[in-house]
């Protein structure tokens, strides 16, 4: 038989005038209290200094966020496919993702359009200046095509300038072996300078090919991708990470190479395994109090690691730190908003499309929670492949808190070389889609938003005066 136990405490507290109020009760009201404050700070949330714009009272963002919707009908089957696209799906209905691998399919110019509708920053395009349009070929200030692949953009403060560096793959797309992945040999990395993110300049190949010597890292049999480029305050030198690798993916290697100017040439330094792990795709973020930091996809690809740098940014600390384990997560591009560090992924599925997640951490060593799909608008399909792209890099707007460019490739495995640029516009507010792991809730970050478009452009036009 159960005794009741006689000394046994009432699990209530006394409040006024002989009320009585239970303990849940009153913790959760503190619970509700703390959470409508924290909403009524992420909505109230004060400009920052210089008269800066805030994304949802100007109409031009709100004009962004309109975002479109696409409506894309797959054509009947007609004549044979691909051995690609044959091979990938053979016995089940077409889906969107196979036409656009497909490089005879029919929806072909609508992933990728011809040179006929090319952006030409030369050309007086009247009021259709300044407007990007995702996967259009662009073209730089000679008139040809772009060639800035998986790269980054840097700004320069003393040259009031912007510097977009990337993989350079005007060159045959080719398989090293039967089973190998679409390739271009190494040429190097390709810079372009611009002053308002719309026209740009070819500053030439600043890291090139080794030509000769088969054991150097930067033989044009080996692998180049995704060269970033900060700058070092403290001994002047703009110092490049990139990913180097050989042409079966086994070196797994950061490469690191430093220059005097912006515009190189760059002197190709060594390339190591950083704190003895893999490493393939990786960015690196220098961080408001000149700390930088290396990120990178290890451990086959099934988790991040992230390190700072040492004071001259050529070499890693010892302090090495895991995140996303187990997610297998590459393409990581870091960017930091109101003291929250935030980052979008991809999914590792080679060349192929597939679907971003936005990340955010109260410090940039973790933990890192995951929100959900940063992608709004087009359609389902756009929204789970990232609007057929991956992402590289985001890039902040300086006098716009909380609004980026997020910078993205969409690969053309058939032709690499014409593989495309996505930028849309990025925004940071609201709540985030996805539960998280914190005891009720907590922390609650800002959402990352992603919004498709055919055309935009930025709320006003970037010059030198606006700086």
């Amino acid at each position: 038989m159960r005794m009741r136990n006689k000394y046994r405490k009432p699990t209530t507290l006394r409040c006024n005038a002989g009320t009585r109020c239970s303990l849940p009760v009153v913790v959760w009201s503190l619970v509700g209290c703390l959470l409508m404050l924290h909403l009524y700070s992420l909505v109230h949330h004060k400009d920052g200094q210089g008269g800066e714009i805030r994304m949802g009272h100007h109409p031009l963002f709100r004009e962004l966020e309109e975002v479109e919707e696409e409506n894309i009908q797959i054509p009947p089957l007609k004549g044979k496919r691909s051995p690609r696209a044959s091979k990938r799906r053979p016995k089940r209905t077409t889906s969107l993702i196979d036409e656009f691998l497909d490089e005879s399919s029919q929806l072909r110019h609508i992933f990728f359009p011809d040179m006929k509708t090319a952006i030409d920053p030369m050309k007086d395009a009247g009021n259709e200046s300044f407007y990007y349009y995702p996967a259009k070929i662009w073209l730089d200030t000679d008139g040809h095509p772009i060639q800035a692949h998986g790269g980054g953009i840097l700004y320069d403060d003393t040259l009031r300038k912007y510097y977009w560096y990337g993989e350079y793959k005007d060159g045959p797309t080719y398989h090293a072996h039967k089973k190998g992945a679409a390739r271009v040999d190494i040429i190097g990395v390709g810079c372009y300078s611009s002053k308002d993110l719309w026209t740009w300049k070819n500053e030439g190949i600043v890291l090139a090919a080794e030509e000769t010597d088969e054991t150097h890292d930067l033989h044009k049999s080996k692998v180049l991708e995704r060269p970033k480029v900060i700058y070092n305050d403290k001994t002047g030198k703009y110092v490049m990470w990139m990913h180097i690798d050989d042409a079966n993916y086994t070196k797994a290697s950061v490469g690191v190479a430093v220059s005097n100017s912006p515009t190189g040439p760059f002197d190709y330094l060594y390339s190591k395994r950083p704190h003895g792990f893999d490493s393939r795709d990786m960015t690196i973020f220098k961080d408001g109090d000149g700390v930088a930091y290396l990120l990178y996809s290890s451990e086959d690809n099934s988790e991040l690691h992230i390190s700072p740098l040492n004071q001259d940014y050529l070499d890693v600390t010892n302090v090495m730190r895991r995140i996303l384990v187990g997610q297998h997560r590459e393409a990581p591009a870091l960017f930091k908003y109101s003291g929250t560090y935030y980052m979008i992924t991809s999914g590792c599925t080679g060349w192929a499309p597939n679907e971003a997640l936005a990340h955010a951490a109260e410090s940039i060593l973790g933990p890192w929670e995951t929100m959900g799909n940063p992608c709004i608008g087009g359609n389902k399909v756009f929204r789970h492949t990232t609007f057929f792209a991956q992402s590289t890099y985001v890039l902040p707007l300086p006098g716009l808190p909380g609004s980026f460019i997020f910078m993205a490739d969409r690969w053309n495995p058939a032709d690499l070389r014409d593989s495309r640029y996505v930028w849309l516009p990025l925004t940071v507010g609201g709540a985030a889609d996805r539960p998280l792991d914190y005891n009720f809730g907590f922390p609650l970050w800002s959402r990352v938003s992603i919004y498709w478009h055919k055309r935009w452009r930025l709320p006003y036009i970037w010059s030198e005066k606006k700086r």
